[in-house]
């Protein structure tokens, strides 16, 4: 298995990796395997041009597969709408001949897709985690603290006088 890096942005330092599958409208049997390839090359170009990178991608004859690591500044939803978008419009005007008959209305993608966060440790594990963090001393007992505090220090002078 491969061990991905930490990435660091401006401010910050992440591992934000997602799993994105987009599916041909109506599941239709469209992609081949120079089809595949041509879309590798798109999807890692636009990740690059989008800051993201690219780390694993297939598929299968009506849906793709990537894993992708973007920064937190970018939407998900933008980073979608952008491989979606440009890979479509390449597609179509690469391999319109073998595309056309199976294509409904010009649309190549389902408008929808499939997004999950992965990588990390468990969901389990962050929530213990999470969980077993310091609380926060509250105001009102920092407040009760200083006042003990202030009598046994007044009692402290009665006795040595």
């Amino acid at each position: 298995m491969k061990n991905y890096e930490w990435r660091t942005g401006r401010s910050c330092v992440f591992k934000n990796y997602i799993h994105l599958v987009f599916v041909t409208k109506y599941g239709r049997e469209v992609l081949t395997q120079a089809m595949l390839s041509r879309l590798e090359s798109l999807f890692y170009e636009t990740c690059i041009q989008m800051e993201a990178e690219l780390l694993e991608f297939n598929g299968e004859d009506d849906h793709v597969h990537l894993m992708i690591s973007c920064p937190p500044k970018l939407a998900v939803a933008n980073l979608a709408g952008k491989l979606k978008g440009k890979s479509s419009y390449f597609l179509r005007k690469e391999f319109w001949s073998q595309i056309k008959t199976k294509l409904w209305k010009n649309r190549f993608w389902s408008p929808s897709y499939c997004v999950v966060s992965c990588g990390g440790p468990t969901l389990a594990i962050v929530k213990k985690y999470i969980e077993n963090q310091r609380n926060p001393i509250e105001k009102h007992n920092i407040e009760r603290s200083k006042r003990f505090a202030g009598k046994k220090r007044n009692q402290d002078k009665k006795w040595l006088a």
